[in-house]
């Protein structure tokens, strides 16, 4: 299997969550998939392939690391780094949009504001975050912070 359809396979296989998260946010299936640590733990699993081709089998380039602009940048020229990254957006990404999922339920926050910020999530990050606790400050369902209904540290 080439990069390329690697690439486009582990797009295909978060696509069922998220259509679960805005379609069926409070079904059993998307407690079961969505909610549970299936995603998680398989795309960590595939991570852990990618990084492994990137560290341990030498798919890298000369100077990659953590430690400059130019060091992770050239982490990324090349499949294995870039595969690893992408993976890495991807789980995280659906992690914020299951928490935005779990937290419009508890808040009873509506479609027409949950939507927006998971999708915006799944395209954009953070950007769906902000969008998300923007409209339910400006609903009354909850400010900034990111703690449970009724709990404020």
């Amino acid at each position: 299997m080439s990069d390329a359809q690697i690439y486009i396979g582990i797009n295909a296989l978060v696509l069922p969550a998220w259509i679960l998260l805005v379609f069926l946010p409070g079904a059993g299936l998307t407690r079961r998939l969505v909610h549970s640590g299936l995603y998680p733990i398989v795309f960590g699993l595939i991570y852990i392939v990618f990084i492994s081709r990137a560290l341990v089998f030498g798919e890298t380039v000369e100077g990659t690391g953590f430690g400059s602009l130019e060091a992770v940048m050239k982490a990324f020229d090349t499949p294995a780094g870039l595969l690893t990254g992408w993976t890495h957006y991807l789980v995280f990404d659906l992690f914020v949009g299951a928490w935005i999922g779990r937290d419009a339920l508890a808040r009873n926050v509506s479609h027409f504001v949950r939507v927006p910020g998971q999708v915006g999530s799944f395209i954009l990050g953070p950007v769906g975050l902000l969008v998300y606790l923007a409209g339910r400050w400006l609903t009354g369902r909850g400010g900034f912070f990111l703690d449970a209904p009724g709990h404020r540290g």
